[in-house]
């Protein structure tokens, strides 16, 4: 936001300090609100609104228009261009962008923990090579016929939203109408509208995690640690323990 002053010798720029919205949300669309003024006429005002773009000069499509929350234009091969289509990825990237909380959170804290000596648990790079009450491929088969029943009854309520608010085998437990992806309920027990604003805080650290889950991965693939015990190992010696010399000896 800037206002301008003009005069008839001197122009004066006075701009107002604009808060970052990553992280607070942003509904991908730039405000700006320009007032005139000059000694012969009086104050006008107009307002400009552009839609946010994910990389400056490039144009976002059409069918991204800036109305649904934490979209920045940002669909470079095309696969949101069927309305139908469109409709499940919004729902696909909120559940993954809840999926990856969880999992950063899951990864980074049990490592944490177990450093101090809080706990004594496998860090998350080593949970697989850990004994449990059955073997990895009977964990994968039950996991893969759980999710799958999930994901069908979550595409059920995308193509009619409230089908699948009863349990199917416990009748008298049914979740209270929503909004297709926030249900509400026992998954909400602090009881947070879903405005605007809080869907988009939820997808920019939803997308936030992603990006911190893949940078674990290839963290611990290049030094054989976990993010928590290099931050250790950095601090320990902020000059010669770097990302310089991580890949120097890689």
């Amino acid at each position: 936001m800037a206002t301008i002053t003009a005069q008839a010798s001197t122009a004066v720029f006075r701009p107002r300090a604009a808060k970052s919205q990553f992280l607070t949300g942003s509904s991908g669309k730039l405000n700006r609100e320009i007032s005139l003024k000059s000694k012969s006429s009086s104050p006008r005002s107009f307002k400009v609104e552009a839609k946010g773009e994910w990389l400056p000069g490039l144009p976002s499509p059409d069918y991204l228009n800036g109305s649904l929350p934490g979209d920045n234009g940002f669909d470079p091969l095309g696969l949101a261009e069927d309305p139908e289509n469109l409709k499940w990825y919004i729902q696909a990237e909120l559940v993954n962008s809840r999926w990856a909380m969880l999992g950063v959170t899951g990864m980074l804290l049990p490592e944490v923990f177990s450093t101090i000596g809080i706990i004594n648990v496998p860090k998350w790079y080593d949970a697989g090579k850990a004994e449990y009450f059955a073997s990895s491929s009977t964990l994968f088969v039950i996991e893969f016929i759980l999710f799958h029943y999930v994901e069908i009854r979550r595409w059920q309520d995308i193509k009619n939203p409230g089908s699948v608010n009863q349990d199917p085998i416990f009748k008298n437990y049914s979740l209270p109408p929503g909004e297709v992806g926030y249900p509400g309920g026992i998954f909400n027990p602090l009881n947070f509208a879903p405005t605007q604003e809080a869907k988009e805080k939820e997808l920019a650290n939803g997308r936030l995690a992603m990006l911190a889950f893949l940078g674990f991965i290839v963290q611990h693939n290049v030094t054989g640690k976990g993010p928590f015990d290099n931050l250790l190992q950095h601090l320990s010696d902020p000059w010669h323990n770097t990302i310089i010399q991580t890949f120097q000896g890689y």
